[in-house]
């Protein structure tokens, strides 16, 4: 059957929906880089220790994880325009209410409901790539829109270093919610639904073409429970965590890192922690480009962007356990820098692989099932770090156990993910999941 291409108003919807989502996507990740910035002088504010900042670091991202399985089912449900708005504005007020605290239990509220308020984000992104482009050119639009994670930490050091040092870390928190509460607003007046719109014939054959039919209604408890019972689901789970746990070894603890490890300033590091994320934007476009170039080449939808995910774990491994090794600053900034730009290859690569497993109407579900597996690796990873380093001393340790988490994960993506989507099959009214035969 012959391609049919996307109509200008597609086009135009679509694009404006990638670019509102890459802005909310930076916003995201400055809003969860401020504590990890400001360590050191929250730490000598409210009387820390490193201990103590991990399990603060770590409270984020234990209500992140756990929000993240609802989160998928109600994007489904109720859609990504509303959800996100009401993620944005939840997770806006959380950043602004932590300018307030005055100690470590008011904190940890706000870096719950902080979690809680993002869960939406990427549930968002990926079911609006699923609604608005054709499963042959999902790939590098979710690998565009995940590289706003990197930006944002890319940016994040520099510009909240110097929001810090010029009105302190409470103000800096502050401005930062009100960053994204217009960041809600703008979502909510532009964003889009398919449903919401009287698309032609030509433009539902251009959507749909190419994939097999997924149940009409809204996800039920059901269908979504029915989804743990395929094994792919699980490879992809366990696959994340080590994806999870790797990028926020060093999403949390990198300027810690060059800190207590490196002996640098504050205010090189600054700028030195900001390289690696920066190329790491190279990797989560790319990701998504080789993917689709893959698929173009005639490996299927699943095995186009399996292939990448388990290259990507892989080498994010093997440079990770590279740089606890490195004598030297220099060897040792590579190395991370490597381990990040291999790890941002999956940023969007298991996204882009939830949206062709899962049938239309799980989409977001089977993607937030996956972000779900990465962040229970990301929330043990402050605290066991944190408590590594207390007891050795050193990061050597923390960064070895990444490394040895990384490869497991990569054999998971390699062993369990079949080359085969969940299907949905019709049982006169009703759809009933189609299981494999081996």
């Amino acid at each position: 059957m012959a391609y049919t291409p996307a109509s200008a108003r597609i086009s135009k919807l679509r694009r404006n929906a990638i670019a509102i989502l890459i802005l909310s996507g930076i916003v995201n990740y400055l809003d969860r880089a401020t504590l990890a910035v400001a360590n050191p002088l929250i730490r000598e504010d409210l009387g820390l220790n490193v201990a103590g900042m991990g399990l603060l670091l770590s409270a984020f991202l234990w209500s992140y994880a756990f929000s993240q399985l609802p989160a998928g089912a109600m994007v489904d449900r109720f859609g990504p325009r509303r959800m996100l708005t009401i993620g944005l504005t939840v997770w806006s007020l959380a950043q602004a209410m932590a300018g307030l605290v005055t100690n470590f239990g008011m904190f940890i509220i706000a870096r719950v409901a902080l979690g809680v308020g993002e869960s939406p984000q990427f549930t968002s992104a990926v079911r609006v790539v699923r609604d608005w482009h054709n499963v042959r050119e999902r790939a590098l639009p979710i690998g565009i829109v995940n590289t706003s994670p990197f930006i944002g930490q890319a940016i994040a050091p520099p510009l909240l270093t110097a929001l810090m040092l010029t009105f302190g870390w409470r103000w800096m928190f502050v401005f930062m919610g009100m960053v994204g509460l217009v960041v809600a607003v703008i979502w909510f007046g532009v964003s889009r639904e398919p449903r919401h719109i009287d698309l032609s014939a030509e433009e539902r054959e251009h959507l749909t073409e190419g994939e097999p039919p997924a149940p009409p209604e809204p996800i039920s408890f059901a269908r979504w429970r029915e989804l743990f019972g395929f094994r792919s689901m699980w490879g992809l789970m366990l696959g994340c965590f080590g994806i999870g746990y790797i990028s926020w070894l060093y999403a949390a603890w990198l300027p810690g890192y060059l800190e207590i490890q490196r002996h640098m300033s504050i205010r090189s590091t600054g700028w030195i922690a900001a390289i690696p994320f920066a190329l790491s934007i190279i990797g989560a476009a790319g990701g998504g480009w080789w993917a689709d170039w893959l698929m173009a080449r005639g490996f299927s939808a699943v095995n186009s962007r399996k292939l990448p995910l388990v290259t990507g774990v892989a080498g994010a491994a093997v440079f990770t356990i590279c740089a606890a090794e490195a004598t030297s600053n220099v060897m040792a900034v590579t190395f991370v820098t490597l381990a990040m730009i291999s790890g941002s290859l999956c940023a969007g690569l298991f996204w882009a692989l939830a949206s062709v497993i899962a049938p239309a109407n799980c989409t977001a579900s089977a993607g937030s099932m996956a972000n779900f597996g990465g962040y229970l690796g990301g929330a043990l990873v402050p605290m066991v770090t944190g408590f590594i380093v207390q007891a050795t001393g050193s990061f050597t340790p923390a960064l070895l156990l990444g490394g040895a988490i990384g490869l497991m994960s990569s054999l998971c993506y390699l062993l369990l993910i079949r080359n085969e989507p969940i299907a949905f099959r019709a049982i006169g009214e009703q759809f009933v999941p189609v299981r494999p035969t081996a």
